[in-house]
């Protein structure tokens, strides 16, 4: 059973945001610090990438791990509605593999970063520098 009332959930999930999220932010700011240039939000590509490389055709997606299904923590799905959420997140996650699939197809590299990920920046940055050094990642897999 959910603890709060309709009003408080409905103000809690407009309140959610769909871009320049928090960790989204945070590893936008420390890519730009390191020289890095890119569009965020490319209506033109599918899903809409948060962070897009284009003379290096890659994209970077910053995925938040509730509402994209992660195996963490912050992936758990709540214990209410289960009839509601699982098919919800299962859909996300579908969603996202059509993308990540449709963006390679057209020639882009695609990186996803988790918010979990985001508390190790330093971490984090490494694998994003190494992801946009790299010429070709046809045959390289990062996970």
């Amino acid at each position: 059973m959910d603890t709060r009332t309709s009003d408080q959930r409905s103000r809690i999930m407009r309140a959610v945001k769909q871009k320049d999220t928090g960790p989204e932010l945070l590893l936008r700011r420390a890519l730009h610090r390191l020289g890095y240039r890119y569009r965020v939000h490319a209506k033109e590509l599918p899903g809409r990438p948060d962070l897009v490389f284009p003379s290096r055709r890659k994209v970077i997606f910053v995925h938040g791990c509730f509402w994209h299904g992660h195996d963490c923590s912050k992936g758990r799905l709540p214990k209410s509605r289960s009839e509601y959420w699982i098919p919800k997140i299962e859909a996300n996650k579908a969603r996202d593999e059509r993308v990540i699939s449709e963006l390679k197809r057209d020639g882009w590299d695609v990186m996803v970063i988790w918010q979990c990920e985001t508390k190790e920046l330093e971490a984090v940055l490494t694998d994003a520098v190494r992801f946009l050094s790299i010429q070709n990642l046809q045959a390289i897999d990062f996970r």
